[in-house]
């Protein structure tokens, strides 16, 4: 089937033959594998793409963690006519297998019962494994956080070394970074061509596929990754060089300079980056431009189901927390060094018109189950929508492409505009809207933003937050908050009184619930006692405390590696489990992790006993 025929989109994306036969395919284009569940809903990835792919006239199918002592689960439909693309979920697999302890997680979110185990882990490795053994010669892509944030040599913290990137591991063909909308139509049009091509001239697939496109096809794809020999690289006229990946290993300084140039290539996107590894070279264009307004509005109105696949006979605890939500908006201008939205959706904002966000919210109105509460109106952070840099190209010209790692630390950026009287005004008109109870702003707010314009910050405090506002202040030292690329705790303080403050005049009680964070490097345990003595006198109990993890690529995981700051000044880094327990403690006295450690103490204390016995 040529890929300009238009496909109506099915109430489902199909996971079977049957479900393939019922929409009169008999054969896909595109195979997505994926380490979540199947929920048809936008803020899940795979489906998102899925029906991206479908609205451009390519049949794709999803098959949702499969299982990976057999080869039955991938051939359900057949092997796909272009390629298959892999993606290891919402969250990287081994963040979702195990705790900042390095002790297995007993639940998942995004599986049928909240029950782990129904992925592997380095799902991405895994799965492109299975898949090559599945359908020998198929063109097979990475994406998803996973695979995006292993692009180049990185830092694993389960295995405590320096692993090259994922792409050379898994041996897959390609991998897209970030959100992936452009990159993966462009390389279904590529693709598509080469395969009609081949069956122009009297051939068939398999066992005659298409010709792997050749590197200067590679190379017009956005956000794309993939390795070739250095001579069959044509001359680049604008390069960004990065470490090889025997530098990074050799030396953990040449991790820090590494990620502080990946930042420079995801925000400024104009070169192509090479990184060199062994004989191979591991080659990225530049990042896909976000999406305009039009092209976000049309993404989100493709009719999703939102709600699992009916397949199911358990409930799927992530598909239901974001059952009511809407995404406004995508990217984040924070820049936080843990964080790894920087390096994913990049810091500049793709935005949904108020129209598309509003009609979302009737069409919801229109199912059975809802209840008439919108839980969340927002994205990475609630009161970014619309956000834009105001940096004009006579600007570039003058002073040159933006250096800044965030928009909003060490202080805000004079370029950095956002109308928060807007965002709240829409909240105000979505509540407005017949059979809607309650709106809610669940996604947390940048406090240091909302801040700059109280009458904004009182009328969202007062009329959107439903008792409880989650803020991210993570620390009182503010050595540490600049490491994060924070505000000041000063900030979180005059945040917090406002907050108060706007409560009463409302009449209601309301209360911040704070995000904290132990084990960050640079953090030591002086500086966790103070933050413990300040939530003391506050009369606060946290509750929500996570100890650092050093999730690959980010900054931070670069500071936790070289135990140096970015400007390569040493500092104090909780690199044991010990000395991170020890600062998590501090807050958390009877956390799990500690009666498990009791458990393991236990057993030893047995062990010794019976030794000496015998």
């Amino acid at each position: 089937m040529p890929s300009h025929f238009v496909l109506a989109q099915p109430d489902f994306l199909p996971t079977t033959s049957r479900e393939m036969v019922d929409l009169g395919w008999d054969e896909l284009d595109v195979l997505l594998v994926s380490g979540d569940a199947y929920v048809d809903h936008p803020a899940f990835g795979v489906p998102l793409l899925g029906r991206w792919l479908i609205a451009n006239g390519f049949r794709v199918g999803i098959i949702a963690q499969p299982r990976w002592d057999t080869l039955e689960d991938l051939h359900r439909m057949g092997r796909p006519r272009l390629f298959a693309g892999v993606g290891a979920g919402a969250l990287d697999s081994m963040l979702a297998h195990y705790t900042a302890f390095r002790k297995l997680r007993r639940d998942d979110a995004y599986t049928p019962g909240g029950t782990s185990g129904a992925r592997p882990n380095r799902a991405c490795i895994v799965y492109t494994n299975l898949l090559r053994r599945a359908f020998p010669g198929l063109f097979v892509v990475l994406g998803g956080i996973e695979a995006s944030l292993r692009r180049i040599a990185h830092y694993d913290f389960w295995t405590d070394r320096i692993r090259r990137s994922i792409l050379l591991d898994s041996k897959a063909d390609l991998l897209l970074y970030g959100m992936a909308e452009r990159g993966i139509l462009e390389l279904a049009r590529l693709l598509a061509s080469h395969t009609n091509h081949a069956e122009a001239s009297g051939f068939s697939s398999p066992p005659f596929a298409p010709q792997r496109p050749d590197v200067l096809s590679l190379l017009q794809i956005p956000g794309a990754a993939f390795a070739c020999r250095p001579e069959e690289l044509p001359v680049l006229h604008s390069v960004l060089e990065l470490p090889a990946q025997e530098s990074i290993q050799g030396s953990p300084g040449a991790l820090l300079q590494a990620t502080e140039l990946l930042e420079k290539h995801v925000h400024q996107g104009r070169d192509t980056a090479l990184h060199p590894s062994g004989d191979r070279l591991l080659v990225l264009t530049p990042p896909a431009a976000p999406l305009l307004e039009m092209e976000m509005d049309a993404l989100y109105e493709l009719p999703f189901a939102r709600r699992a696949h009916p397949a199911y006979d358990k409930p799927i605890p992530a598909a239901e927390m974001i059952a009511s939500s809407i995404t406004s908006h995508r990217g984040c201008g924070g820049g936080c060094s843990f964080c790894s939205l920087a390096l994913h959706q990049g810091r500049r904002i793709s935005s949904r018109s108020k129209r598309s966000i509003m009609e979302e919210v009737v069409r919801m109105g229109d199912a059975t189950h809802w209840k008439g509460v919108v839980s969340d109106v927002g994205g990475p952070s609630a009161n970014m929508w619309q956000a834009t840099c105001a940096r004009d190209k006579d600007m570039e010209k003058k002073h040159g492409l933006c250096r800044r790692a965030s928009c909003l630390h060490p202080k805000i950026c004079r370029f950095f505009r956002v109308d928060q009287q807007d965002q709240v005004a829409m909240l105000e008109d979505i509540r407005s809207l017949p059979g809607v109870r309650h709106v809610r702003v669940a996604s947390g707010v940048r406090f240091d933003l909302l801040i700059q314009d109280p009458q904004a910050a009182g009328r969202l405090i007062q009329g959107f937050v439903g008792g409880q506002l989650k803020l991210a202040p993570e620390h009182t030292s503010n050595t540490v908050l600049n490491l994060m690329r924070k505000p000041s705790f000063a900030v979180f303080e005059q945040f917090l009184d406002l907050f108060q403050r706007q409560s009463a005049r409302a009449g209601k009680q309301q209360f911040v619930v704070p995000y904290l964070m132990s084990g960050f490097p640079g953090c030591t345990d002086r500086d966790m006692v103070d933050l413990n003595y300040w939530l003391r006198r506050k009369g606060w109990r946290p509750q929500q405390v996570q100890c650092f993890v050093p999730t690959p690529g980010t900054m931070a995981t670069a500071m936790f590696h070289a135990g140096k700051d970015p400007m390569g000044n040493p500092m104090h880094v909780a690199r044991s489990d010990a000395q991170r327990l020890a600062q998590h403690r501090i807050l958390i006295p009877h956390s799990p992790e500690q009666g498990s450690e009791k458990k393991r103490n236990k057993k030893a204390k047995l062990r010794d006993g019976k030794k000496r016995s015998k």
